[in-house]
């Protein structure tokens, strides 16, 4: 005879498995979540004090009145073990060269000072070593100085804690890298709303902003692409959108378009260009390229050995090189990119009034051996030109000067990029007048002249 046995149900086994498991897991929970908990309300006071570091500051002003977004004050870099030596070396006119020798330190930078202003593109150029990229990590900290101060928007983030550093970085700056730095396993519009995903931003807000800069680096309908499917011009403007979608005050460049093909970084710096005319932000941009630096920078620091050997416009630079190794750097550019025609431009020599007679007109183009003249009213506004024969026609047909004066006659005015005006001297034979809005003419530019100027001769 076979002995009942009462099986307990299977559901109240679970039941049992289940009270175990979560009494267990409560328990491992609040020893989790305490301290987690601590942690959490720690970083908002934290982050709390940090707010501050930007809300209370303004951007100094320069004697220009131009707002100093980044100041940089007898910056120092030294790699290596004693810096305070190398230092000592440098002080006393030692270069980077015999520093080295001497004491086995590499000299990153040396007594940098420069001022970059709120809204332009300030970029930085020099051969590799020079320093560029030190001096841009620097500014953000990414590198820590040696020595030298280093102020965003007038606080001096060289004396920030890691917390109040990084809120800073949070919230008034992004950076844009060579190798794009886009997370493989992200889409296009999470890796663009990455940043603003760390500042804590809700998700739907998140998305929102960053579809904006998705929208605006040209790569609507790629947002939930993959960056193994992407080209390189293409991962570069997720790059800059990522950037972009936090708004920053500052954006810093490195060598960022130096890895894409001639032809898409033609595009991705004229896309950066557009993007800064309608968002107006302070740019920190590195290059080792001079043509790159010519086109995009407001104004250029050229740099070599650590040091910066010259600043200023790029017209500056090459109307008036700082020393011979300016002069080599700049020697091979194409100046037509770079400068306009008032650059060029000379007072015009002679030109004529519209109501003097063609007689008159024979007489001044005899005297100074002129086959044509520039025709003005009395308030010197440009009215047209007139040839030799077209004075010999009117003598001998008893017209007036006005009969035979050339109206449509192609004019520049100031502004006017070099390249288009030379494209306009291949098609006449006469020096090309400069306006102003008004019409006055201001000037004219020679072929004489410009192809003396492009061959090395001075502006």
């Amino acid at each position: 005879m076979f002995m009942k046995t009462h099986r307990r149900p299977i559901r109240s086994l679970d039941d049992r498995f289940h009270e175990v498991m979560t009494a267990h897991v409560n328990s491992a929970a609040y020893k989790i979540k305490a301290p987690l908990k601590r942690m959490s309300e720690d970083f908002r006071r934290s982050r709390d004090k940090t707010k501050n570091v930007c809300i209370e500051e303004k951007c100094p002003v320069d004697d220009d009145g131009n707002e100093i977004m980044i100041k940089v004050e007898g910056l120092c870099k030294i790699y290596g073990k004693h810096p305070e030596e190398a230092l000592r070396l440098l002080e006393k006119g030692a270069d980077k060269k015999e520093v080295q020798e001497r004491t086995s330190n590499n000299v990153g930078l040396y007594d940098v000072s420069l001022n970059v202003r709120k809204g332009e593109i300030f970029v930085i150029i020099g051969l590799s070593g020079s320093g560029k990229s030190t001096l841009e990590r620097c500014m953000n900290r990414l590198i820590e100085p040696t020595s030298g101060r280093i102020l965003i928007a007038g606080i001096d983030i060289t004396s920030l804690n890691e917390e109040e550093l990084r809120y800073v970085r949070q919230k008034s700056m992004s950076m844009v890298f060579q190798n794009f730095g886009l997370l493989p396993h992200r889409d296009v519009k999470s890796n663009v709303a990455y940043g603003l995903e760390i500042q804590g931003i809700p998700e739907k807000e998140r998305l929102e902003k960053s579809q904006v800069s998705i929208d605006r680096v040209g790569l609507s309908g790629y947002e939930d692409s993959y960056p193994k499917d992407l080209s390189g011009g293409m991962k570069q403007r997720v790059g800059l959108a990522r950037a972009l979608a936090t708004d920053p005050d500052i954006l810093f460049m490195d060598e960022a378009f130096s890895a894409l093909d001639p032809l898409i970084r033609n595009d991705m710096q004229e896309e950066l260009q557009k993007i800064q005319s309608d968002l107006n932000k302070t740019i920190v941009f590195v290059t080792h390229d001079l043509d790159e630096a010519l086109k995009l920078g407001d104004r250029i620091a050229l740099m070599k050995d650590g040091r910066i050997v010259q600043m200023g416009t790029p017209e500056e630079i090459l109307r008036n090189p700082a020393d011979e190794y300016v002069s080599r750097f700049t020697k091979k550019v194409d100046r037509t990119k770079v400068f306009n025609a008032e650059a060029f431009m000379k007072k015009p020599r002679t030109v004529i009034h519209d109501t003097q007679g063609p007689r008159a007109a024979m007489k001044i183009m005899e005297s100074t051996d002129r086959s044509n003249l520039l025709v003005v009213d009395r308030s010197n506004r440009l009215v047209g030109m007139v040839g030799s024969d077209d004075i010999m026609n009117a003598i001998c047909s008893d017209k007036t000067l006005e009969d035979v004066i050339e109206r449509e006659i192609p004019k520049v005015r100031r502004d006017t990029p070099m390249k288009e005006v030379i494209q306009i001297m291949v098609t006449t034979d006469f020096s090309i007048p400069v306006v102003d809005d008004d019409g006055i003419l201001i000037g004219v530019v020679s072929p004489s002249a410009t192809a003396e100027a492009l061959n090395g001769g001075d502006l």
